[in-house]
C-alpha cells in the first residue's frame, strides 16, 4: 500500500503509512472549511500519533478530544507537550519522553516505521488555556520532517516565514513532499513560500494554511506563478478539502 495523505483544511493532515499506522498533524478538523468534521472525528478509531507544530488553537485543534478517544501519543517539543498537558488536558501518559523531543533531534517511532525530526519555524506558539488568562507559553514553534519506511519523506512547515536555514534541510533529508503554508498575513504568502520551496527543493509542493478565513489571502494560483518565476523545480499539487491522495516511495 502507498502512503495516503488526507488534507482537512488549514494545516491539518492525516498520514496513513504503508503499514497502516495513522498520524495526524495539527488536527484542527473542526475548521470552517471542512464540513464533515463531526463524522470524521467520530470515525477516527485508531490514531497512533498526533503531531503538533505549535500551540495556536488552529493547530492544536481537536487534538485533545482525538487523543483521549484513540490513545494516540503526542509528538511535540518538550515545552509544548508540557503546556498541552497542563493547560488543555492532553493525557499525560500519552505525552512521555519516547515521543517528545526538541529541535535538532529525531525520533524513531512505531517499530521503526516512522522517523520524526524536529525543525524550526519562525512564528509564535502561545497556547490558549481554559482559564481566560490569555495565551500561555507553548515553547518555540516548529515544523516536522516525517520519514516513512517504504514511503516518502514529508516536510510540514508549520506556520512560518521564509528563512535561509530552510536550505539546510536538504543536506540531511531528501524531501519528497513539502506541505507549505501560503496564506500570508500570519505566515509566508505565495512569493516567500515559493522561495522556501526553492531552498528546500522537494519533489512535490502542496500548499496549506490558506482560504480558511478571508484574511488568509494567498492562493494556489499566485503560488504557482511565483514558483514559475523562480524556476522552482517542484511539482505543484493542490489538494481539495477532504481529499485523500496516494504518495509514492521516497528518493
Amino acid at each position: 500500500m502507498d502512503t495516503q495523505l488526507t488534507w482537512y483544511g488549514q494545516s491539518a493532515f492525516k498520514i496513513v503509512t504503508p503499514g497502516g499506522k495513522v498520524l495526524l498533524v495539527d488536527p484542527w478538523l473542526s475548521n470552517p472549511v471542512f464540513k464533515n468534521a463531526k463524522d470524521e472525528i467520530a470515525g477516527l478509531k485508531d490514531v497512533d500519533l498526533i503531531l503538533i507544530t505549535h500551540g495556536h488553537s488552529d493547530h492544536v485543534g481537536d487534538a485533545v478530544e482525538i487523543g483521549k478517544k484513540t490513545n494516540a501519543k503526542l509528538v511535540a517539543t518538550f515545552d509544548l507537550a508540557d503546556a498541552m498537558v497542563k493547560h488543555v488536558g492532553y493525557p499525560a501518559d500519552q505525552a512521555q519522553a519516547d515521543t517528545i523531543g526538541h529541535f535538532g533531534g529525531e525520533l524513531t517511532l512505531l517499530d521503526d516505521e516512522v522517523r520524526v525530526a524536529f525543525v524550526r519555524a519562525h512564528h509564535g506558539s502561545g497556547i490558549a488555556a481554559d482559564d481566560r488568562m490569555g495565551l500561555r507559553h507553548g515553547g518555540s514553534p516548529g515544523g516536522f520532517v516525517i520519514t516513512i519506511r517504504g514511503g516518502p519523506t514529508i516536510y510540514h512547515t508549520g506556520d512560518t516565514d521564509l528563512f535561509s536555514d530552510m536550505a539546510l534541510l536538504s543536506r540531511f533529508h531528501k524531501i519528497d513532499v513539502m506541505l507549505v503554508c501560503i496564506g500570508d498575513h500570519f505566515t509566508m504568502g505565495p512569493a516567500r513560500a515559493a522561495e522556501a520551496v526553492k531552498l528546500v527543493a522537494p519533489r512535490t509542493a502542496i500548499p496549506m494554511h490558506y482560504a480558511t478565513f478571508p484574511i488568509l489571502t494567498g492562493t494556489p494560483e499566485a503560488f504557482e506563478r511565483e514558483l514559475n518565476q523562480r524556476d522552482a523545480k517542484a511539482e505543484l499539487r493542490v489538494m481539495r478539502i477532504g481529499e485523500t491522495i496516494s504518495l509514492g516511495a521516497g528518493h
